[in-house]
This record gives C-alpha cells, sequence and structure tokens, in this order.
C-alpha cells in the first residue's frame, strides 16, 4: 500500500523558518515528479512547488520562488520542502504529492493537483504575524 505521510509543520512567527517532510512507503517514485500543495481554509488547493525524484527539474510558483526549497532524500525515501522567511499568507495545510504519470510520460512539468494521484494526509503551518 502507498503511503506519503508529511511531518515537520507547526506554528511559526513571521520571517521563520520550517522543514516540511514527506516520507514515502510501499514503492518508489524514482521515475514520477513529486509535488507540494496547500490550500488556506475557504481557497483552492495551489501548486507550490515539485521535483523529478532524480532532483532536476525544478519548478515552483511564484509565491514562493527563492523562500522554498523542495528536495529529495533516496536513501530515506522522502521529500523535503524547506521553508524560510515566512509570512501569514503562506498559513495552510500542506499536502505532499505523487505524479500519475512516469517523467518521461508527461510533457512539461506538472503542477495541477489533478495530474497527482498519490496523496498525503497533510500537515498544518500556520504563521503569526
Amino acid at each position: 500500500q502507498v503511503q506519503l505521510v508529511e511531518s515537520g509543520g507547526g506554528l511559526v512567527q513571521a520571517g521563520g523558518s520550517l522543514r516540511l517532510s514527506c516520507a514515502v512507503s510501499g514503492r518508489t517514485f524514482s521515475s514520477y515528479h513529486m509535488g507540494w500543495f496547500r490550500q488556506a481554509p475557504g481557497k483552492e488547493r495551489e501548486f507550490v512547488a515539485t521535483i523529478r525524484w532524480s532532483g532536476n527539474n525544478i519548478n515552483y510558483a511564484d509565491s514562493v520562488k527563492g523562500r522554498f526549497t523542495i528536495s529529495t532524500d533516496n536513501a530515506k525515501n522522502t521529500v523535503y520542502l524547506q521553508m524560510n522567511s515566512l509570512k501569514p499568507e503562506d498559513t495552510a495545510v500542506y499536502y505532499c504529492a505523487a505524479d500519475l504519470r512516469p517523467s518521461a510520460l508527461r510533457p512539461g512539468v506538472p503542477k495541477q493537483a489533478a495530474e497527482y494521484g498519490y496523496w498525503g494526509q497533510g500537515t498544518q503551518v500556520t504563521v503569526s504575524s
């Protein structure tokens, strides 16, 4: 059974940092993109960042570019999202997800939630002003 389990969320002051982790078990996604999304109350789930498991083909939403860093650790089968210079508008539930299609069969970069087939349960990030 495939499982994606996020951790690392919490409450932080504006300007602070958090590192989210997504532990993957049940299968490998070595040929796939992994993504981070977030959803604030009353808003749609939005794309944050994506990475091919090999570590290349990284893409960020404009709202987090220069502040967030996505990475993978093959040995730990884990995807990370390092979040620096956090702002109150970053407050949301953050979700990890695995692409539905292998990277070789996907034109471009997956930025839509519908392109991802496996999801974690989410971890809450709250940034106070």
